[in-house]
């Protein structure tokens, strides 16, 4: 956020009901959804550049075409994206069964996971230590309820930025939006948490995707 705020531009990071200090709220996949949208529509907030990474790409994918005229651009960060009728536990490749069965087994939520997760992701070890130790568990409803469109999402004007460090490929749901003509692929040489990792080149790549749209 410093160097997007740098650059010129308002950031307005969003805590998702039932994580880090909103925890204890009911939150299901919609009520993220919602968190979003409400949000924008609060603030009254126009020319919007919604940005999602991981789980949130799927929220952030409703929401994005919800706010109307509002959005200027969705950009997915290394993120699952929405699939209507999908959740996302739906789409692993056992179906999902491995994260619902972690979910029954920790009190109806996604635990929070060790250090060694993040292996491979680019990360100094304090970088670890501080996303380990800010992480809260993730509600599992929000996982198994499924992503409601009311369009396909190669229409919204998207870019995908994919972290290459642990998977130079994007999955083939993210690799087919990618042939539309209004989505676009962005790489960069990280891990799964560019935020932490390469937080100034994160930010350059997210104002280069968000002014690709402005004024037209």
């Amino acid at each position: 956020m410093p160097h997007l705020r740098a650059a010129g531009h308002n950031a307005y990071p969003l805590t998702l009901s039932g994580l880090a200090d909103k925890r204890g709220l009911p939150a299901g996949q919609q009520t993220h959804v919602r968190d979003i949208v409400d949000e924008i529509e609060r603030r009254d907030l126009r020319d919007v550049v919604l940005v999602g990474h991981s789980y949130s790409g799927i929220p952030v994918g409703q929401a994005a075409e919800r706010i109307g005229d509002r959005l200027t651009r969705v950009i997915f960060v290394d993120s699952a994206v929405p699939a209507d009728g999908e959740s996302f536990a739906s789409v692993w490749p056992d179906g999902g069964a491995a994260v619902r069965a972690s979910i029954a087994a920790n009190g109806g939520f996604w635990p929070v996971v060790g250090a060694a997760h993040f292996d491979g992701n680019g990360l100094t070890s304090e970088q670890v230590a501080r996303i380990v130790e800010g992480s809260t568990p993730h509600p599992g409803a929000s996982l198994v309820e499924p992503a409601v469109l009311a369009r396909p999402l190669g229409e919204l004007p998207a870019t995908y930025l994919k972290c290459v460090l642990d998977d130079p490929e994007p999955s083939d749901d993210v690799a087919e939006l990618l042939t539309g003509e209004r989505w676009e692929l962005v790489e960069l040489d990280t891990g799964h948490w560019p935020m932490f990792s390469r937080p100034r080149e994160l930010a350059a790549l997210l104002v280069t995707a968000g002014s690709r749209d402005a004024g037209s």
